[in-house]
């Protein structure tokens, strides 16, 4: 993590728990928005705007399949992000 916009993206991304809920989902593979959907009790909207949020810090990306949205997990980042927060506890100030 190289700057003080994408630390606060990702630290926004994951302050939420559906969104935690959101990216535990997807570690076990791709999944599609109704595909996810089936395990929250979220409008179509608010489903949309987590997964929007999530997609704006590269937490996951989007591809299409004909009519559906397909979302993974981008597992750089996720790595970078968990690499980060062990740094910042460990005490390890080469990423400032």
């Amino acid at each position: 993590m190289n700057n003080n916009f994408q630390q606060e993206s990702l630290f926004n991304a994951i302050s939420d728990v559906q969104r935690r809920k959101i990216i535990h989902l997807l570690k076990a593979g791709e999944m599609s928005v109704a595909q996810i959907k089936e395990h929250f009790e979220l409008s179509g909207a608010t489903l949309s705007h987590h997964l929007s949020i999530l997609k704006k810090a590269d937490l996951v990306r989007v591809t299409r399949k004909g009519q559906q949205r397909i979302y993974t997990l981008n597992m750089t980042v996720a790595e970078e992000l968990i690499l980060f927060i062990n740094q910042l506890f460990r005490g390890n100030d080469n990423e400032k």
